[in-house]
């Protein structure tokens, strides 16, 4: 009969799996070119080692304009569907996430943007069809977003001023010891010829 052995429990560290992460991506980029069609189409680092033509990856402002090239939608900045990503990705398979949701991000997060989320009643799909209402908590986030922003500005406007103003009382500081000193070294060389 055997004994029963102690299952042991391991707890994950997250870090660690990262780091495991990196280690496996590097190896991928060091693969020999027979290994390429076993690899995922969308890892360029596999295509670039294996000598492969890349198409350069889109930044997120790049993608944005072609988004807003393409869809109505972002064209008209109008209030996005809950779940755009998954249209946008049923429409362009090829999309980086991580690209898409970072011009995604920036698209709302736009002063335009949040003004139209402010006052709108319902959001939009792609190609600009109505669908859902917009909820009041998402107008009145959009709300506090841009106040939060303006009051940003404002301050920001108000330290600039209160800078530039402590600037220059600071230089009429300045030239006034100058002049004053210009004054003390007249009346010294007077006083010195005169004696």
């Amino acid at each position: 009969m055997n004994p029963i052995s102690p299952v042991v429990v391991e707890t994950v560290d997250t870090h660690s799996i990262e780091v495991a992460d990196t280690l496996v991506a590097e190896e991928v980029v060091a693969t020999p070119a027979t290994d390429v069609l076993d690899t995922p189409a969308g890892d360029s680092r596999v295509a670039a080692a294996a000598g492969a033509p890349v198409a350069p990856a889109l930044s997120a402002r790049s993608l944005l304009k072609q988004l807003q090239h393409q869809f109505t939608a972002f064209r008209n900045c109008l209030p996005l569907a809950i779940g755009i990503d998954k249209q946008l990705l049923a429409r362009l398979p090829e999309l980086d996430r991580k690209t898409m949701r970072a011009a995604l991000g920036i698209h709302t997060g736009s002063l335009r943007y949040l003004r139209a989320m402010e006052k709108a009643t319902v959001r939009y799909d792609l190609d600009g069809a109505a669908g859902a209402e917009v909820a009041d908590t998402h107008r009145q986030h959009a709300k506090e977003v841009l106040q939060q922003r303006f009051k940003k500005e404002a301050d920001r406007k108000k330290l600039e001023r209160e800078a530039s103003q402590a600037e220059r009382e600071a230089e009429q500081a300045e030239e006034a010891n100058r002049l004053r000193q210009e004054k003390l070294l007249q009346l010294a060389s007077k006083f010195s010829r005169n004696a």
